[in-house]
């Protein structure tokens, strides 16, 4: 059977830092390698990024040992990420957001990323037991709604995302039955084609400000400017 409201919740840079997590394997990468180095690998992950419309930290690692092959403390660096505190880079209020709007209705996890690092990074920031383990993680999520559909059935969608093109894209494929919450957060969010795409219903400055509203915000709230 259908429910009536699912809420969907992006991860990166919508309940978690991920800035902040970057500019922390930045500086972590410059400490033990050199700027040199740090520069290499994020060029190598940019490249990724281009090329498969998600964030690949591991794979880029394995392309960046191509050239460095005798470099041992190289070996660390998957076990420096894979046991990153992801805890500490949850936005003040997160995790009582998911509370919060548990009490409408399920919230699924609904993110890009590969299927190693993505997982841990929702686990190991207390994400996934929060949603009682609802998540989903797709390469291009914009594109999956049937899937999404058969995964969690519902009458109603709540899409809460930093990235305006993503929410302009499901409310593209979902019309009326999709509510876009846009909460201003990480650089995608102040990225120069924002006002490009289509107002999202609701806009917040942080994620925790989501704690101020209740159900009727989330299924017929007038549209707000988008600046």
């Amino acid at each position: 059977m259908a429910d009536d409201i699912v809420f969907l919740i992006d991860c990166d840079n919508t309940l978690m830092d991920n800035d902040r997590v970057q500019s922390d394997l930045r500086e972590h990468m410059e400490k033990e390698f050199g700027a040199e180095a740090r520069d290499r690998y994020w060029s190598i992950y940019t490249e990724l990024f281009a090329q498969l419309g998600y964030a690949d930290y591991l794979g880029a690692l394995q392309r960046y040992r191509l050239d460095a092959m005798n470099d041992p403390k190289l070996l660390l660096m998957a076990g420096w990420l894979m046991n990153y505190r992801f805890a500490d880079r949850l936005y003040p209020g997160a995790l009582d957001v998911i509370k919060h709007l548990r009490q409408w209705g399920k919230v699924v996890i609904l993110s890009d990323g590969d299927v190693v690092f993505q997982p841990r990074k929702v686990e190991y920031s207390g994400l996934w037991d929060a949603v009682e383990g609802n998540v989903l993680i797709y390469i291009h999520k914009e594109t999956m709604l049937e899937q999404i559909e058969v995964a969690y059935p519902a009458r109603h969608y709540v899409m809460i995302d930093d990235k305006v093109r993503i929410l302009a894209a499901m409310k593209k494929g979902w019309g009326d039955r999709l509510t876009t919450v846009f909460p201003r957060q990480g650089h995608y969010a102040f990225a120069d084609d924002v006002a490009g795409y289509t107002t999202p219903d609701l806009a917040v400055e942080r994620i925790g400000d989501l704690l101020g509203y209740d159900l009727p915000a989330f299924t017929g709230v007038e549209k707000e400017t988008v600046s």
